[in-house]
């Protein structure tokens, strides 16, 4: 039997491990992929260290929920709906198809998902940080054409979810308000270029990294400065006291949450998209009036196309460290630590 490699978490609160598993067959209506890379995110860290354990993934568990791959085999009822050679994203938060936000194409809210373990790649299903990966249905495949995979897999996640969340946000920033974003990684560096292309708005990029800060310079913030008390008063004097429009945390830890509170406008957005364990505490006179909390989750399969749009007329430029998949566990752990700028990528 073939077999192949893939970076499989083994065990809850364990590093993953490098293993030979066999390759899989597509079973109906399913398709198969010979990946071409595979995006490494904070999720995964998060996997490890507690999603596993918390939600029952059942393991082991190839790790990687951002997907590129070439379809090369597709199960019996499918076979007519995808092109063989065809390179291809892979949309993650899949969904039961069938209920009302699946029918309005929020699948990424799907109300049946949890009930019925619909799990995403790498979060609960076999990801793809793998040589091949199955793919349940080929309605979650979205061409890619021309773009070179390691550039194009971060726009499943790192592109999709910002887009995502400036689209319910979009209509606050006009030319005379200001974003601020927290953690300047895979998610912040491409908000940045979404919010710069899409709005008219200012931005203001924060982070704790100096290397965070100047790759924040070098896609478009207006202003790029540590996360601190001082951050605060920044905000407060561009905006004349009033704090800014929208406030978009990918970082999700607790200091991000408590400085995102003291700068958001009255009637303002704040969008906690990062899962860093933080908690904000929401109520009468803790929060600006009117202030919209949110955490918004992925983005909808039409969404995934409008970012490979835009990524293919070079409005979004991903940041990516390529490694080969015997890698690929050291790169979690420089991960883990910070140390990746951008997107670290697997290449296959």
């Amino acid at each position: 039997m073939s077999t192949m490699k893939a970076i499989q978490l083994v065990r809850p609160g364990e590093w993953p491990q490098l293993r030979e598993v066999s390759i899989p067959s597509p079973g109906p209506g399913q398709v198969l992929l010979k990946m071409t890379a595979a995006g490494l995110c904070h999720i995964d860290i998060a996997v490890m260290e507690r999603f596993a354990a918390e939600r029952g993934y059942r393991l082991p568990m190839t790790l990687g929920h951002e997907c590129a791959g070439t379809v090369v085999d597709a199960g019996d009822g499918v076979k007519h709906l995808v092109t063989l050679g065809e390179d291809v994203l892979v949309y993650g938060p899949w969904g039961c198809g069938r209920c009302r936000q699946c029918a309005e194409g929020y699948e990424n809210y799907c109300y049946n998902a949890a009930a019925r373990r619909i799990n995403p790649p790498g979060l609960g299903h076999h990801g793809g940080a793998a040589e091949y990966m199955v793919v349940d249905r080929a309605r979650y495949l979205v061409p890619i054409k021309d773009l070179d995979p390691v550039k194009a897999v971060p726009l499943t996640d790192a592109a999709l979810t910002p887009y995502h969340a400036l689209q319910h946000s979009r209509s606050k920033l006009d030319a005379n308000s200001y974003a601020v974003v927290f953690g300047i990684g895979g998610l912040g560096h491409t908000a940045i270029q979404l919010i710069k292309h899409l709005t008219p708005a200012r931005v203001v990029a924060l982070d704790v990294s100096e290397a965070h800060l100047e790759l924040a310079r070098q896609v478009g913030a207006d202003y790029a400065v540590k996360s601190d008390d001082a951050a605060v008063e920044l905000v407060r004097d561009l905006t004349h006291g009033q704090g800014a429009e929208v406030v978009f945390d990918f970082a999700g830890v607790q200091p991000s949450i408590d400085l995102g509170a003291r700068m958001t406008k009255v009637r303002g957005d704040w969008n906690i998209v990062g899962i860093g364990g933080g908690q904000a505490t929401v109520g009468f006179g803790v929060v600006p009036y009117e202030c919209n909390v949110f955490s918004p989750y992925w983005g909808t399969r039409g969404e995934l196309y409008d970012v490979v749009a835009l990524a293919r007329r070079g409005v979004i430029q991903m940041r990516t460290e390529a490694y080969p998949i015997d890698q690929g566990v050291e790169v979690f752990r420089r991960l883990a630590a910070g140390e990746v700028i951008g997107r670290a990528v697997l290449r296959f």
